[in-house]
């Protein structure tokens, strides 16, 4: 198992209609299943008590299913949980396990990476309309051009993208191995880094390489942490250590204030969800400042319970990954919905792009 996923120990009003029928299996007829109504938001109606908790499990374990939860999951969904931790990491996970059957608590090009690498496994998804802004900020045919304007560059992808997107890469990236994937390749050659512009300017500021061109793309939960609420909370909290990941708009902010002396440089950080557990393993601090999705701060709080972990942006909460509900999850090992697909040979060739980076060196977080 790779250190960036977690084994988990297992122990309102909504509008829209209804989708309990006759779909719904003899043997899981818990009351809880009627209640689920799908809406504009995704499936509600189901709280995550207890007994959902212990129906969850036991809908898992009859169908022969490995449950994975991202970190920015909702709290609830991931204390149930088998495996809590990146993308990269559970998708890597999701071919270890001897389940045939994988349900991924994620956005949908997460479940696509994890049915990239094992092709042979059914792959569901809670909701796939939990989609992604990053990864729908560029598509194929965006990329084909981009590839003709330099027909000799290489392209390297972060794995924050979709299946199409990969076949078209040479080498995938995450964000805590980017800068080493960047260094691997000849530096005379130029190289198209996508699609996110954050985590491109962290690595040409790293790298000092002029031939890096960066897609302008974002994820707009990241982008939207910015360097003017992040100087405020790090002046009100002088002593603190900031973790900021590096698809964050503030991550330039963080350097600019430790360069300026507002912060010790040794308390800035810029890392991947799985460098912020790590970190937060290790960490003497009584109190940090996180720069990411909200939901990370969950597995924060887990992995070190006397640390103080304060949001820079509590708002920060990605709409797409909350769809991800007690009541779509209910739904999924219920009904067996929503299964993933990628087109076998499109599933191939992406995977040479994430192998040729597996073999630069060790993945590390995958965002």
């Amino acid at each position: 198992m790779t250190s960036s996923a977690t084994r988990v120990e297992t122990v309102g009003s909504a509008t829209g209609h209804s989708i309990a029928d006759g779909s719904m299996r003899a043997d899981s007829a818990w009351a809880g299943y009627a209640n689920i109504v799908d809406g504009p938001g995704g499936y509600g109606g189901v709280e995550p008590t207890e007994e959902w908790a212990a129906e969850i499990k036991r809908l898992a374990r009859q169908r022969g299913a490995t449950l994975l939860a991202h970190n920015y999951q909702l709290p609830a969904i991931q204390d149930v949980a088998d495996y809590v931790g990146d993308s990269l990491a559970l998708s890597r996970m999701a071919a270890e396990v001897p389940e045939d059957e994988i349900v991924f608590c994620g956005v949908h090009f997460m479940a696509e990476t994890a049915k990239i690498l094992s092709p042979s496994k059914t792959v569901l998804i809670p909701d796939q309309r939990a989609g992604c802004s990053l990864a729908d900020s560029i598509t194929a045919d965006q990329l084909r051009e981009w590839k003709a304007d330099f027909p000799h560059a290489i392209v390297v992808s972060y794995v924050n993208t979709t299946a199409e997107i990969k076949a078209l890469t040479d080498i995938c990236c995450t964000s805590s191995n980017a800068v080493e994937v960047v260094e691997s390749i000849d530096p005379n050659r130029d190289i198209l880094f996508l699609p996110d512009q954050f985590l491109g300017a962290h690595v040409k500021r790293v790298t000092k390489r002029d031939n890096l061109h960066i897609w302008a793309g974002e994820c707009h939960v990241h982008a939207g942490i910015n360097g003017d609420e992040l100087a405020e909370k790090s002046r009100s909290h002088p002593d603190a250590e900031l973790y900021v990941h590096p698809e964050c708009g503030c991550a330039t902010s963080a350097l600019y204030l430790a360069g300026e002396g507002f912060v010790a440089p040794d308390k800035v950080k810029i890392l991947s969800t799985g460098g912020m557990l790590d970190a937060a393993r290790q960490t003497g601090a009584k109190q940090v400042l996180v720069a990411t999705e909200i939901g990370m701060l969950h597995q924060l709080r887990r992995a070190a319970p006397d640390v103080d972990f304060q949001a820079v942006n509590d708002r920060a909460s990605c709409g797409y990954m909350k769809m991800i509900t007690p009541a779509a999850l209910l739904r999924c090992l219920v009904e067996g919905k929503d299964e993933v697909h990628v087109d076998l040979e499109t599933a191939h060739v992406a995977s040479k792009s994430v192998q040729r980076m597996i073999e630069i060196g060790t993945p590390g977080g995958g965002e």
